[in-house]
């Protein structure tokens, strides 16, 4: 588990970019953090890091979004409008995702459902407006360097 604090937007970006350099396909990634934590803002930084040029904007209403432009599909999904995990199943986004990353927003409420190798990325907005990010390896995850992040 590691810790950063991140004081402006641009340091959540470089963050994410970081963690991007870690990526492979199949790999899933669960975002924690309540409204406005900056999830969508930590997609948009592994995108850029994958290789994506478009801007990356939150999929609440339209549930998953693809952007294909990067070395590694980047799948983005956000579960907060869901009422059951039966609806997230019915979604099949993993099976979708598998050639690439799934970075699923709102994680924590389907982390059951997820491949039990996973990195979960918590976001906490703070009161002088930086973020608290904590990055927890699940399964194998735990076994990877993290180094390039630090």
């Amino acid at each position: 588990m590691s810790t950063f604090v991140c004081p402006e937007p641009a340091d959540t970006m470089a963050l994410a970019r970081k963690v991007a350099a870690l990526l492979r396909p199949g790999d899933v990634i669960v975002l924690s953090g309540g409204l406005g934590a900056g999830k969508t803002l930590f997609t948009g930084g592994l995108a850029a890091g994958l290789g994506v040029e478009e801007p990356v904007t939150s999929p609440t209403f339209i549930l998953m979004r693809q952007y294909r432009g990067g070395f590694i599909p980047l799948y983005h999904v956000d579960v907060y409008r869901l009422g059951s995990l039966n609806e997230f199943d019915d979604l099949e986004v993993v099976e979708l995702a598998r050639d690439g990353v799934l970075v699923v927003e709102w994680g924590d409420a389907v982390e059951s459902e997820l491949p039990a190798d996973h990195l979960r990325i918590e976001i906490e907005a703070q009161e002088d407006g930086s973020r608290k990010i904590t990055l927890i390896p699940v399964g194998s995850w735990a076994q990877r360097s993290m180094e390039l992040v630090g």
